[in-house]
């Protein structure tokens, strides 16, 4: 490990990042010392420039993974390099504005019973019926399920923030039927040896990208079109709440949304919100008749 690197790393578990954050920074970091054969610190602006107008333009990279490479480069001048940053906003490129897929009850159903492994379609079955995130649903241990009040305690989610969602009884009697047949102590879903008998013992979770590559195959034989993800099934949850009359800030506060600006995003995606519209606009134009 360089020099840079470590008191980079060391900078960013100062300030808290989250390990995902961390490793996307690093590799950011790494890929731009590769393109350049230099070290980040001893590159001019006119290169950082051209670094960046290359990922646009000879790379084509996504919005989203140059604000990445934008946001690394912006941290290692302030808290690795303590320099001031240069440019400013000029070379942030422009995120476009995207509904997220929804899947509806039937079709996030006939995915979840595709996956022909328990352990994954467990899983897959508890972050759809509590709209979780893939990593929450992957690391939830046995401690967070509160059975008397019948929720789930999310530990240092997205932002390092604890939240309580709303446990089902279906899915509370799916997790226990399925703890059973490995009695992990500390893991509802422990990563699989190569016999059953190990799960009791193992000392992590299922890897995510396994979860991810059965939801993936398991759509692919469905036929189903839609371009989702494991994602899409929280997306789904809190759109299909949201139908059915539950509120806007209860959702977020599930969901552990900063901001109501985040999950009003959902109110664009119910079929009840277009059926309330087209009854508004036929009033409206009752007058034209």
């Amino acid at each position: 490990m360089t020099l840079l690197r470590q008191q980079m790393t060391e900078a960013m578990q100062l300030r808290g990042l989250a390990e995902r954050t961390q490793e996307s920074y690093l590799s950011a970091i790494q890929l731009l010392a590769r393109h350049y054969g230099s070290s980040p610190d001893q590159l001019s602006e006119t290169q950082i420039r051209q670094y960046f107008l290359y990922l646009r333009n000879e790379k084509r990279v996504s919005p989203s993974t140059a604000n990445v490479a934008l946001n690394a480069l912006k941290f290692l001048y302030a808290y690795t390099l303590d320099r001031p940053w240069p440019f400013g906003d000029l070379i942030r490129p422009r995120l476009p504005t995207k509904l997220p897929v929804v899947l509806s009850s039937a079709e996030a159903w006939q995915i979840i019973h595709q996956v022909r492994r328990p352990h994954y379609r467990v899983c897959l079955s508890l972050i759809f019926t509590c709209g979780l995130r893939l990593l929450e649903g992957v690391r939830l241990q046995v401690s967070q399920i509160d059975s008397a009040r019948m929720q789930l305690l999310i530990r240092g989610g997205k932002g390092k923030k604890d939240r309580a969602v709303p446990l089902p009884p279906a899915t509370l009697r799916l997790l226990r039927q399925h703890w059973s047949t490995h009695r992990n102590p500390v893991w509802l879903f422990p990563s699989p040896g190569p016999t059953r008998d190990q799960w009791a013992s193992a000392t992590t979770p299922v890897e995510e990208s396994a979860i991810q590559k059965a939801f993936r195959r398991a759509l692919t034989e469905t036929g189903i079109a839609k371009p989702a993800s494991v994602h899409t099934l929280r997306h789904s949850w809190a759109t299909h709440l949201l139908e059915s009359g539950v509120n806007l800030r209860l959702i977020q506060a599930w969901l552990g949304h900063s901001s109501p600006s985040t999950t009003s995003i959902y109110t664009h995606l119910t079929r009840t919100a277009e059926q309330q519209a087209s009854v508004a606009l036929e009033a409206l134009t009752a007058g034209l008749s």
